[in-house]
Order: structure tokens, then sequence, then C-alpha cells
């Protein structure tokens, strides 16, 4: 019976995933959307391993006697998926840690890691209280204007906390990444969070002013990603053609009107709780 809990599961999983196409039109109901379909699919994995775990291999469910072999299946699954957050915490650890040898610097003030390269980099280090890091080259070659707009961009990054939560959802990625649509979920995810932020700083400066200073961060210097890291030049994509083509989403979006919001049917984190099911297979147990 724990067996085709399990089975259940990953069918599920792998058929929201399958058939969950990326959502087009207006951001706010991508975000929603893509975020559903990237979380939705592991959480009832993740749950329903826990509960055949919690059930033990003892007893009966249905009718039907339960086996140590679901028991085992959803140890080591349950096993591996913690190994891979120690091995992502770790990195995002030695990332910090490589980052507090900088020196600090006053910028508009906000302290700041001085990153010694002539790239052009700004970016956010860090998980719930990330630093500041931005290089000489970018203190050297943008105009107060223009630097300006890159640290406002980058508060919107530190408001959102995005290296925190992006960090739990690389975890998941990495986890889930046999998975139909975990990728291309992935960098959908990705140019939704720089979206967001560049919503946010267009508020407080030029959006003029900040999509030419994307243009000249990510013509300089394109950002591979990073444990903990949110940068400005980060665009996402799988290919050059995907990520010019999310640049040039991120500049239009800076150069036209904001989108009014629409309602959507996903109601906030209401709809996960249908994750936590598994969990109620628990009182049938005995």
């Amino acid at each position: 019976m724990h067996l085709l809990m399990i089975i259940t599961a990953v069918t599920v999983a792998w058929t929201l995933r399958y058939f969950g196409n990326i959502p087009q039109g207006n951001w706010n109901w991508r975000w929603e959307r893509s975020l559903f379909l990237f979380l939705f699919p592991p959480l009832l994995i993740f749950m329903t391993a826990v509960a055949v775990l919690c059930m033990g291999t003892q007893g009966q469910m249905g009718g039907m006697y339960t086996g140590s072999f679901s028991y085992i299946l959803a140890l080591i699954t349950l096993t591996c998926f913690s190994l891979l957050c120690i091995k992502l915490a770790l990195q995002g650890c030695k990332s910090i840690q490589s980052t507090l040898q900088y020196p600090q610097l006053n910028l508009a003030g906000k302290q700041a890691r001085i990153l010694p390269t002539k790239a052009l980099f700004a970016g956010q280090i860090g998980f719930w209280q990330p630093e500041l890091v931005v290089s000489q080259g970018l203190l050297q070659t943008l105009s107060p204007a223009h630097l300006e707009s890159v640290l406002a961009h980058e508060q919107g990054h530190y408001h959102y906390r995005d290296t925190y939560w992006f960090f739990w959802l690389g975890w998941v990625r990495s986890c889930t990444a046999w998975l139909p649509n975990t990728e291309p979920l992935w960098q959908e995810l990705l140019v939704l969070r720089e979206l967001r932020a560049d919503s946010y700083a267009a508020v407080q400066v030029d959006p003029l002013i900040l999509a030419e200073s994307l243009l000249l961060v990510v013509s300089n210097n394109p950002v591979t990603e990073e444990i903990c890291c949110a940068a400005l030049g980060t665009i996402g994509g799988v290919n050059e053609i995907h990520r010019r083509y999310r640049l040039e989403e991120r500049i239009e979006a800076l150069l036209t009107p904001p989108e009014a919001t629409i309602k959507t049917q996903l109601k906030s984190w209401h709809i996960f709780i249908l994750g936590f099911l598994p969990l109620a297979t628990v009182i049938f147990h005995n």
C-alpha cells in the first residue's frame, strides 16, 4: 500500500510538471503559476515520503500489509534530499566567507563589499541578511545616476529576501532535476525575480537609467548562477537566444507602463495545503 502511495505521488507530480505549461502575460500571474508548478510536485513527493516514514514497516493500511521496501525507499529519498541541502548550504557558506574577505565601502548610506575586478558586477550574496557586493569596475564605469539605479535594484532583492528564498528553491531544483520542465521553470522564476526587483527599483529611480545600467552590466559581464546570489545581470535562459529574449523582456518592462495586477485563481499559499494530504493517510495506518 505504501509503495502504491509513492507511485501515485510520483505519477501526479510528473504529470503536473509535464502538462503544466509555463504561463504567459501578466508577470504577477506568471509568478504564482510558475511557483505552483515548480513547488507543488516536489512537496507532494516529499510529504508522501515523510508519511511513509512515519508509518514504519509494520501494520496494515486499507486491508493491505505494509513492507520494508517502501520504507527504505522513502528513507533513501529523504536522506538524499537532506544531503543535497547540506551540500548547497556549505557552498553558500563558502561564498559568504569569500565575500567577507573583501573591503567595505559606504555607498549612498549602504555598506558594500568591493570586489577587486574590472568586470561589472553588483549583487546580494548571503542568506537572510545578504551582503551587497559591487566590483571596482562597476564603480569606475557607471555614472552616479546609473550606480544609484543599480543599488536600487539590489535593494529590491534585499527587500524581498531573494537570496534566502532562492536558496530553498535552488534546493528544490537540485532534488527534482529528474522531473519534466524543472530547468525551464527555474529559469522562469529567475527572470521573474529580476522583473520584480526591476519594478521595485523603477519606483525610486528613472526606469530608462536602470535599463541603460542593465545593458551595460550584462554586455560587459554576463553573470553565471551562484548559490545565495541575486545580481542585476542575472538574465536566465537555457541558451544565448533565450537569454537575449529575457534581456529584451526586462528592458521592455522597464520602458512600458506597469501592468495592472490581475486577479488569479491561486489564492496565496492555500493551494499548497493539498500537498500535505499524504500526511492524512497516517491515521488510516494501524
